[in-house]
């Protein structure tokens, strides 16, 4: 049985059992046996939504792929991945390009007063206030980018994207690069606000995600609609 925070089972337990999943399921399995490094640690996959039930989402961040990298931390290899896109573990140093643009953002926005850069790279505060930090895909093995694109987790979290967008009313979802505006077509527009803009690595961010204003905007949008704020601050 997979493990996931009951609200979101209620939700979305059924993929569960439907032949995609457990061919996903098995692949995984047979992958950790063969002594491979799956990325985040299996207790770690659905931490996204285990920190951010499904009645308390507010905002969705749609990322596509864990991070394939780790590094060396008291004597023991920590992965970058756990389990919320764009975020690091506390215990991590070395903060991802893309996430040190999305603080440059939230700088610009709000202003040096308001926010301050971090020095740590963990957005679980973000989570715990209701934003969702989806992943396309929820593992990866270790230094192969993409490896577990196309073994299922796009229809996992297809179906995760369509339950929010359905069930849910006034929620903001931020799409940033391509492939997250290609996953985010299936949102009703009427019902949620849809943000775009290029992604954050810094082979994009210029064209368009710095200046964008999500966070400000966001912000704005949850107020309109009766809703408390996020503090992004972390």
């Amino acid at each position: 049985m997979v493990q996931i925070e009951e609200s979101w089972k209620r939700a979305i337990g059924s993929e569960f059992s439907k032949s995609y999943f457990l061919e996903l399921k098995q692949f995984l399995v047979e992958a950790i046996n063969a002594g491979k490094n799956i990325f985040p640690f299996p207790k770690q996959i659905f931490n996204a939504f285990d920190k951010c039930p499904f009645d308390q989402v507010k905002v969705v961040i749609l990322g596509q792929d864990p991070y394939h990298s780790a590094e060396n931390v008291d004597g023991k290899k920590l992965p970058h991945a756990h389990g919320l896109c764009f975020s690091i573990p506390p215990q991590a140093q070395k903060i991802p390009p893309s996430l040190k643009n999305i603080y440059k953002e939230l700088q610009t926005d709000f202003g040096s007063e308001k926010f301050k850069i971090p020095n740590h790279g963990n957005l679980e505060k973000w989570a715990e206030q209701g934003v969702l930090l989806l992943n396309s895909t929820l593992t990866v093995e270790a230094a192969k980018p993409t490896s577990h694109s196309q073994k299922g987790w796009e229809l996992f979290t297809d179906q995760t994207i369509k339950k929010l967008s359905q069930e849910r009313e006034n929620l903001v979802f931020l799409l940033w690069g391509n492939y997250a505006k290609a996953k985010g077509q299936i949102i009703d527009r009427n019902k949620h606000l849809v943000l775009e803009a290029s992604h954050p690595s810094p082979f994009s961010a210029y064209s368009g995600f710095f200046g964008c204003k999500h966070f400000s905007k966001t912000n704005e949008f949850l107020v309109e609609n009766g809703q408390s704020t996020i503090d992004w601050q972390v």
